[in-house]
């Protein structure tokens, strides 16, 4: 991706405010890739939910800069560090995101060594934008002389130039093996270019070696060569970096990386040859470089190439200023020798005025040339080596020009043909990422509806049954040697519903059996099935426990107190339950395919459905087996007598009254209650320490835990 133009989009403070700015979805692909390798997923997750944005940002998409700016802002906040520090961690870190994403090679070829890396990052972003349209580079110039370099850096946002040291210092370490640091010397508002943009003045220092340096007599070295005003302005640059300097300790030599190595020494010894005279007469020239200007210290165009004239005529006017016909795109700088100078390693872009050019050409889009400023000292004139700045075809024929009118050894031929190609690559690309996105949106909500399915298929099915199905594995009926099985149903139902519309049958057990169902969680019992008025749950199934027994016992206290709450629709009062419960071995196992439902045989089942049938209204029914499985100084039960019980015979049965341990509140699972009582206590803040991260199953399951194993349930075990 791009460069440092796409690392200096974080921020908004243009020259132009009323203009909307947008950058790639890259840069803040990059912000995320940052916080989740360095801080982990769950920053990220905290982090996308504060700003409220997506979880995936497509390479090729544009994104509103505002977007980043809150990322960049809430990152701080959230991680607490100082915008420097999380600036300067992101440059670092998208150097290595460039490399990841494929960008490695571009980035290695730009230059031997640190000083020609940066000198080329502005052909770097010149070539990108032909790809990336809404680039907005920064531009670098670099200064060096007797062992100093300045790096000087513009941009059009502010306080962005932390990222510059995370990167440079990222590529010297890796490209070059060398460890430097920037210090910042000056930092203001440039007046020098086409209105006021962020200027700053590092100086780069290499880390490994201790080298003392009269800084004073270096910077006035450094401006021998400019103009007395620039000399002040660097002798006041450094005045201001001796101090640091001298502090640190740390070395102000050149970077130059390949001194030493092979293509440092060939500089060194091949000696360039040249003609007495120059073998080329004007007119060739001219056509060999159909697109070209030379213009004197006063911006006087003296010579333009063939194609040039063509496309704007006015250059054939004697006298022509070049400032007349063209402004400045790239770098931003005024229309004057000595500014055009101080970036001569960077690649210029001129844009033709649209006011100055006839009506008959007005029509066509203002024409960009790209090319390269050479100072000719001889003649005292500088020549612009330059091209059309074109993307596509497409803009090929806007401008009603073709591949022959521009010079066969041109790079731009296949340029233009290049890039048409990799245009449709980037549109097939950002087609395949929006396919990838739909995927991934679907996929979520796949997975949203799977966990809906697989929530019903659980309320139906004990989880363990339901996976073993899912898994087309056949599920074998198991034995339970003890269990406690319960049934209920409403009395006087059958009147009840001879009377009533059927939506108010359905409304009043739709509110008994949701009381019920929630109870289930709370004590830990399974819910069999329900038919009718019929409501049927078991202990110790599917799951064998010790304490099935008092966990039933529990809910069937438990249904008792909630049926209180449901109104017969006749006679708007409580409604009645009948409760039957006992105790023994049953056989369990999955029914059908269609509609598979877990069930359980025996005889257990049967003599649990009489103690339902031959019990009494608002009463709990229990067989001897059960009262024998519950401790008495537990459970408050009064026995009913000897009973002749349909198919079995004379039965001594049983009828449970209390829990003599738990209150009701307690029974209940109520939270309100449990509050207040925490905390009058004072033990508020260490329930909440306690169970503050458990879910609502956790929680209820360790209070039926505590009701099951005898124990008077704490505060702090049934808070949820």
């Amino acid at each position: 991706m791009v460069f440092f133009a796409a690392a200096d989009s974080l921020r908004l403070n243009y020259r132009e405010p009323e203009r909307k700015t947008a950058r790639y979805g890259f840069i803040n692909s990059c912000l995320k890739s940052l916080l989740v390798e360095k801080f982990g997923e769950e920053t990220w997750e905290k982090l996308k939910t504060r700003v409220g944005t997506e979880d995936t940002f497509m390479t090729y998409t544009v994104y509103d800069d505002s977007l980043t700016v809150k990322l960049l802002k809430e990152a701080c906040n959230m991680l607490k560090m100082p915008e420097e520090a999380v600036l300067k961690l992101f440059g670092q870190h998208f150097f290595n995101f460039c490399k990841a994403s494929g960008y490695d090679k571009m980035l290695r070829t730009l230059g031997g060594n640190l000083m020609e890396f940066i000198e080329n990052l502005d052909s770097l972003h010149s070539y990108l934008a032909l790809s990336y349209q809404e680039m907005n580079a920064p531009s670098f110039r670099v200064e060096r002389k007797d062992g100093i370099m300045l790096l000087h850096y513009y941009s059009d946002r502010k306080g962005l130039c932390h990222i510059v040291p995370g990167i440079i210092e990222a590529v010297a370490r890796d490209f070059f093996d060398c460890e430097v640091s920037l210090e910042i010397l000056e930092q203001n508002i440039e007046e020098e270019r086409t209105g006021k943009k962020e200027h700053v003045v590092f100086f780069i220092l290499q880390t490994n070696e201790i080298v003392k340096h009269n800084i004073k007599e270096q910077a006035i070295s450094v401006c021998e060569d400019g103009s007395q005003e620039d000399k002040e302005q660097q002798d006041a640059v450094f005045q201001k970096g001796r101090g640091k300097i001298a502090e640190r300790e740390v070395s102000c030599d050149v970077l130059r990386h390949t001194a030493n190595s092979r293509a440092g020494n060939l500089l060194h010894t091949f000696e360039p040859l040249f003609p007495e005279w120059l073998w080329l007469d004007e007119r060739t020239f001219c056509h060999a470089f159909p697109f070209h200007l030379v213009f004197d210290e006063t911006l006087k165009i003296k010579q333009a190439g063939v194609n040039i004239q063509k496309f704007v005529p006015g250059l054939q006017i004697n006298g022509t200023r070049l400032d007349e016909y063209f402004s400045i795109i790239h770098p931003q700088v005024t229309f004057a020798i000595s500014s055009m100078k101080k970036f001569i390693n960077s690649q210029f872009v001129l844009k033709i005025r649209r006011e100055i050019m006839p009506n008959s050409l007005k029509k066509r889009p203002a024409l960009k040339l790209r090319g390269q400023m050479i100072w000719m000292d001889c003649n005292r004139s500088m020549i612009y080596l330059c091209s059309p700045k074109l993307r596509s075809l497409d803009e090929l024929e806007e401008q009603e020009m073709h591949l022959s009118d521009i010079a066969q050894h041109d790079p731009t031929r296949d340029l233009i043909l290049f890039n048409q190609q990799r245009l449709a690559e980037i549109e097939l690309s950002n087609q395949l990422e929006r396919k990838k996105e739909e995927l991934r949106i679907l996929s979520k909500n796949l997975e949203i509806e799977k966990k809906k399915s697989e929530t019903l298929l659980y309320a139906m099915l004990p989880k363990h049954v339901a996976n073993q199905l899912k898994e087309g594995k056949k599920v074998e009926a198991g034995d339970f040697s003890c269990c406690t099985i319960l049934f209920s149903d409403v009395v006087t139902f059958t009147n009840i519903c001879s009377v009533c519309e059927p939506i108010q049958i359905v409304n009043m057990l739709n509110l008994m059996y949701s009381k019920f169902d929630r109870l289930t969680n709370i004590h830990g019992v399974y819910k069999v099935e329900t038919i009718g008025d019929a409501y049927m749950v078991v202990g110790g199934v599917p799951v064998p426990i010790a304490s099935h027994g008092e966990r039933v016992a529990n809910f069937a206290l438990g249904m008792r107190i909630a049926a209180r709450e449901v109104m017969n629709p006749i006679t708007t009062r409580p409604i009645q339950i009948r409760i039957g419960i006992h105790t023994g071995p049953v056989l369990a196992g999955v029914v059908g395919e269609k509609m598979p439902r877990y069930c359980l045989f025996g005889d257990t089942v049967n003599t649990a459905s009489r103690m339902e049938s031959h019990g009494l209204p608002d009463k709990i029914h229990i067989s001897s087996t059960t009262f024998k499985a519950l401790p008495p100084q537990v459970f408050e039960t009064a026995e009913r007598g000897t009973i002749e019980v349909k198919g079995k015979g004379k039965m001594t049965t049983y009828f449970l009254k209390q829990n003599l341990s738990a209150t009701e509140d307690e029974i209940m699972g109520r939270v309100e209650e449990t509050f207040r009582n925490v905390h009058s206590n004072g033990n508020l803040l260490e329930a909440e320490s306690c169970h503050g991260e458990q879910s609502q199953e956790e929680k209820e399951s360790l209070f039926s835990k505590h009701l099951g194993d005898n124990h008077t349930p704490s505060a702090f075990c049934i808070l949820f």
